[in-house]
């Protein structure tokens, strides 16, 4: 076969090839003997008709379409290979001969890859992180936990404060008329969340239980309800109860009430410091990387996108999003009631990420090219082991699902972001 790649745009061509007559020939043996084992022909038993007799009956030709679409894609595969191209979608098929005894000749409207020109990849400099522990780190965590364990009591006669819970009836009003959606009752309201309007929390302080009140609001200019979106309102309010955290003293009761594993407050103290180290680097080394990252992007030189590597790169993202409602038991159709979108607001939500992500992807592709990584067997049975072990599947499952040449791609772009990330100086 000789293939011929002619660019006609920036990422767009014609590839050009042919299938030979042996090919041919065998595709179309294999085309007959499929469709005579159903054809009643006069003087033969089902399915015996001779080959000659249905040329001179049906022409030759008849077999043609079906035989060219049974050898076409082998043979675009090969040309591809041949004029070593990467095609990006599929392409658009014109016949140009197809002639009896002639070889039949092929053209291909195709779309491949962008040419990626990098720049400098390895030692970007990138911001210091804090990596840091405090004293006052491993404090706050104490209290965090302390307010988790915190119990609410009871306010005799005492009025409440910033902080307090004070559970409430309340009925809202626009212009003297009761609004949809604006009624509750005993419901746990904690002053200073921020969970309700602005306005609303902070006239509750001071009450006491069994006070009756109105409170005034004005809903935000961006309230969801559009008859309600920058109006006056007034909610009428019956305070029940007002209650109070009482937060446990912090000793090593406390530490063995909330953690099996230690014995003592220090203890505890020492476990959180690690945690929050470990939580700290980690989220100091998904800065590095992705301020590295960043940097190889803008750095890389990328003449034009192909439409159809972005289009492609949306519905990758909105699968992967329905996908995880659906384990969650929740169907495209249900997500798209809960949130009163559609499929297109969907889409438009991740367009504006996907450009990035393609851009990003073909700059690590090509830093591992540049860099011509070698991928060894054992490589391929760690990460095989490893995809194994986080989807909790069986490695012949995954072997099956995923060939070589993937895993050994996936591999490829993990050493490029360790090229890139691991050189990276932070100052």
């Amino acid at each position: 076969m000789t293939a011929k790649w002619e660019k006609t745009g920036a990422n767009d061509g014609v590839l050009k090839f042919s299938i030979a007559q042996e090919e041919i020939q065998k595709g179309l043996t294999q085309t007959f003997n499929r469709v005579k084992k159903d054809m009643n022909v006069p003087g033969f038993r089902k399915g015996k008709v001779t080959r000659t007799v249905f040329n001179r009956m049906y022409g030759e030709e008849a077999l043609y379409e079906d035989t060219l679409n049974a050898l076409l894609p082998d043979a675009y595969d090969a040309a591809v290979k041949e004029a070593e191209i990467d095609p990006v979608a599929q392409p658009k098929i014109d016949i140009e001969s197809i002639e009896k005894g002639e070889d039949w000749v092929i053209k291909a409207d195709v779309t491949v890859k962008p040419e990626v020109k990098l720049g400098e990849y390895k030692e970007l400099k990138v911001p210091k992180q804090d990596r840091e522990v405090t004293e006052e780190d491993v404090e706050a965590r104490l209290q965090a936990k302390r307010e988790e364990e915190a119990e609410l009591v009871i306010k005799e006669d005492e009025p409440a404060e910033d902080g307090d819970t004070v559970v409430i009836d309340f009925e809202g009003f626009k212009d003297g008329e009761a609004f949809e959606g604006g009624q509750g009752e005993n419901h746990s309201l904690e002053i200073g969340s921020g969970s309700f309007i602005p306005g609303f929390e902070e006239q509750l302080i001071g009450t006491r239980a069994d006070d009756h009140l109105d409170v005034k609001v004005t809903f935000p200019e961006d309230y969801q309800a559009e008859d309600l979106a920058g109006q006056e309102a007034t909610f009428k309010v019956t305070v029940h109860e007002v209650k109070t955290k009482e937060l446990p003293e912090l000793d090593d009761e406390f530490a063995k009430d909330v953690d099996d594993e230690v014995e003592t407050l220090d203890e505890l103290k020492e476990k959180y410091r690690k945690e929050l180290t470990d939580s700290k680097e980690q989220a100091a080394s998904d800065a590095v990387e992705e301020a590295a990252i960043s940097q190889a992007v803008e750095n890389a030189e990328i003449v034009e996108l192909p439409e159809v590597m972005v289009h492609d790169e949306v519905h990758r993202a909105m699968d992967d999003f329905l996908n995880n409602m659906q384990r969650q038991g929740i169907s495209p159709d249900l997500y798209y009631q809960i949130t009163n979108t559609t499929e297109a607001d969907l889409h438009q939500q991740f367009e504006g990420e996907a450009e990035p992500r393609v851009k990003t992807n073909l700059v690590i592709e090509a830093v591992a090219a540049a860099e011509n990584f070698e991928v060894s067997d054992e490589e391929v049975d760690a990460e095989i082991k490893e995809l194994a072990e986080t989807y909790n599947m069986p490695e012949a499952q995954v072997r099956s699902m995923l060939s070589p040449d993937m895993l050994k791609h996936d591999i490829e772009m993990k050493k490029a972001v360790d090229v890139i990330t691991t050189t990276a100086v932070e100052e």
